[in-house]
């Protein structure tokens, strides 16, 4: 079997500002079928005994550059948060890629993204929306229900509640 890396380059503009350590996860599979395995990151957040901050963006995604600014413009105050307790999980992906074609991988499991959002109990609509975020343990069960979006964490205090899992 073929395996294609495909996305963005490595380092590419858009992503998860540096100062927040981000993990970049690019897909990995073909045009028809974009996979995202979590296994390693999942291994790391229970060795260091740290939760996940799983960021889906879009290279092409305006509302992402919106949050991913506003993280860089605050990342004085909020960097040092996120490194308290999160690994930064920057999943690189584009507009084009759509749910039906969009995986997620935890050890030998493969689930669509539907699936994937059940399998962690996400209760929103199944639809796939630019920017997502998933707050999850190391052993990937879902730590809150997120918001998703256009206008999602954008204030200091909204940010940094999520972190505490302030609801």
């Amino acid at each position: 079997m073929l395996w294609l890396v495909v996305g963005p380059p490595l380092g590419a503009a858009a992503g998860f500002p540096a100062p927040y350590s981000p993990t970049v996860t690019m897909p990995t599979g073909t045009p028809q079928r974009y996979e995202f395995d979590l296994t390693a990151a999942l291994r790391r957040a229970r060795r260091e005994h740290k939760r996940l901050y799983v960021y889906l963006g879009a290279d092409d995604c305006p509302y992402c550059r919106r949050y991913e600014a506003f993280l860089e413009t605050n990342a004085m105050e909020l960097a040092p948060q996120f490194a308290k307790d999160y690994l930064v999980i920057d999943l690189r992906s584009s507009l084009s890629v759509q749910a039906d074609r969009l995986y997620f991988r935890v050890g030998e499991k493969a689930l669509p993204y539907a699936d994937f959002q059940r399998s962690i109990g996400d209760e929103r609509a199944r639809l796939l929306v630019y920017p997502s975020v998933w707050l999850l343990d190391p052993n990937a069960k879902p730590l809150m229900q997120m918001p998703a979006g256009t206008g999602t964490f954008e204030t200091v205090p909204e940010q940094l509640e999520i972190l505490r899992l302030e609801q």
